[in-house]
């Protein structure tokens, strides 16, 4: 099978021309929903995700009987400056445990009937040291792309990514430090728990990420293969193939809406299909929402990323459209509105 895109500039190409929500369907589910037996309104922004899932699915009744769980795992080269409160190791660690069914991401996906499938992308080759080279040459970064492009399964009715990979948070607040100003440390965090001695290191690391790669920094996709992961890339490969697909996604966090990021500053809109799942403790998560216009639907304080947070919020939305395709209008149940 021919790949979709072979270089960076293809898949520049493939953002710019969009499919858009089916505006048919979307008055559709408006209509229905104002002559559902309930005062306007009172189901909350239930009642506006079961209409923007409508019109990504294209019908009135949507449905999320189907989601799809994906987890990519990659290492990084940066991860030996001291940039994590653990090692490399951990992440072929954690690959085995997502395989062998004992994560959380595991137990939340089984909860709410996804079907989920992990990719471990040449752990035993970390990216670059990005302080020093481009994480990735750009053939790496087409392949993480397309990784995560060739993932989506596009009869999924939801889908959420998420990802394991040891220093991944200084990637992802190298990328939005790139592509929204503020230096490192308006988004350098704790991660999995670095103390102050290390999130001192994670600054300076990110800074000299900045300061190596700062002739690309107008260019989001160079911004991605100079500071990012192969699970970061294919994450933002798998958003994209959604898109593409019509399949609404629900975003995880800080490590995930870096990879979102990218795409929405490579084209405007390129996240219109995506909701936010939940807000995370990573203390930059909430200023990366608000830079990618998202509202999360939870706050539970929640760091642990493989996707978990979005992966909770899939009850949300199937509670969302059950209410909205089940209820039945006052016409239906006979109830007067007069």
């Amino acid at each position: 099978m021919t790949a979709p895109f072979t270089s960076l500039a293809q898949f520049r190409n493939l953002l710019a021309d969009l499919p858009k929500p089916d505006a048919t369907a979307l008055a559709a589910a408006q209509a229905r929903n104002s002559q559902l037996t309930k005062p306007p309104g009172a189901l909350g922004r239930l009642e506006d995700v079961a209409q923007w899932l409508a019109g990504w699915q294209g019908r009135e009744k949507p449905s999320a009987a189907r989601p799809q769980v994906v987890i990519f795992a990659g290492n990084h080269g940066v991860a030996a400056r001291g940039v994590s409160a653990f090692p490399p190791e951990v992440t072929v660690q954690m690959v085995a445990n997502f395989q062998h069914g004992g994560a959380a991401i595991n137990q939340l996906s089984k909860a709410f009937g996804a079907q989920m499938s992990v990719y471990a992308l040449h752990l035993d080759q970390p990216t670059a040291d990005f302080t020093q080279n481009p994480a990735m040459t750009e053939a790496e970064v087409v392949e993480a792309l397309l990784a995560g492009w060739e993932s989506v399964d596009p009869l999924a009715d939801l889908f959420v990514t998420g990802e394991m990979g040891i220093g991944n948070t200084t990637s992802a607040a190298a990328i939005a430090a790139a592509l929204l100003g503020g230096g490192s440390q308006a988004w350098a965090g704790r991660g999995t728990g670095v103390d102050d001695s290390g999130l001192t290191r994670k600054q300076a690391v990110i800074e000299a990420g900045l300061a190596q790669h700062a002739a690309v920094l107008h260019d989001p996709l160079a911004v991605l293969q100079a500071l990012g992961g192969r699970e970061i890339a294919a994450m933002a490969g798998a958003i994209a193939r959604a898109r593409i697909a019509r399949v609404p996604v629900i975003l995880d966090g800080f490590i995930c809406c870096a990879a979102a990021l990218v795409l929405q500053a490579t084209a405007a809109g390129s996240l219109d299909h995506c909701l936010a799942g939940h807000v995370s403790a990573e203390t930059a998560h909430p200023r990366l929402l608000s830079a990618l216009g998202k509202e999360p639907l939870l706050s539970l304080g929640l760091r642990l990323g493989e996707g978990s947070g979005a992966a909770l919020a899939i009850g949300v939305v199937q509670g969302a459209v059950a209410c909205h395709s089940g209820m039945a209008t006052f016409a239906e149940a006979g109830v007067s509105t007069g």
